[in-house]
C-alpha cells in the first residue's frame, strides 16, 4: 500500500487542522492505522491509531483534542486536530499495518510496514 499525507499548514494556538491519509489500492480495510509525529531533533512518536474495527487509542499528549477516523470507503484515514498548541508542532507521518485482526491497535513504529511521506504542522504562539 502507498500512502499519501496531506492537511498540513501554519496555524495559531488554539486553531484547528484535519489532516487526511489516502491509501492507494482496494484492500484499505485489511489495515490498522496509525498517525505519528517527529519534531525537529526528537524521536518519532506515537500520536493516534485506529484498528480495523474502528478502536481508537491516543498519546496522553493529544487525548481530549484529537480524534482519529477513517473511511473504508475511500481509503482515507484522518486526523482532526483541536486546540492545537506549540509544541504540537512536527512533521505527522500516517502509516499502515496489514493485518488478519480486527481489533488490536498498535502504538509502536517498529509495527508498522507502511509510511507517508509526512506532512508538516507548525503552530505558533
Amino acid at each position: 500500500v502507498q500512502l499519501q499525507a496531506s492537511g498540513g499548514g501554519l496555524v495559531q494556538a488554539g486553531d484547528s487542522l484535519r489532516l487526511s491519509c489516502a491509501a492507494s489500492g482496494r484492500t484499505f480495510s485489511r489495515y490498522a492505522m496509525g498517525w505519528f509525529r517527529q519534531a525537529p531533533g526528537k524521536e518519532r512518536e506515537f500520536v493516534a491509531a485506529i484498528s480495523r474495527s474502528g478502536s481508537t487509542n491516543y498519546a496522553d499528549s493529544v487525548e481530549g483534542r484529537f480524534t482519529i477516523s477513517r473511511d473504508n470507503a475511500k481509503n482515507t484515514v484522518y486526523l482532526q486536530m483541536n486546540s492545537l498548541k506549540p509544541e504540537d508542532s512536527a512533521v505527522f507521518y500516517c502509516a499502515a499495518k496489514q493485518t488478519i485482526l480486527t481489533a488490536p491497535i498498535y502504538r509502536t513504529r517498529d509495527e508498522y510496514g507502511y509510511w507517508g511521506q509526512g506532512t508538516q504542522v507548525t503552530v505558533s504562539s
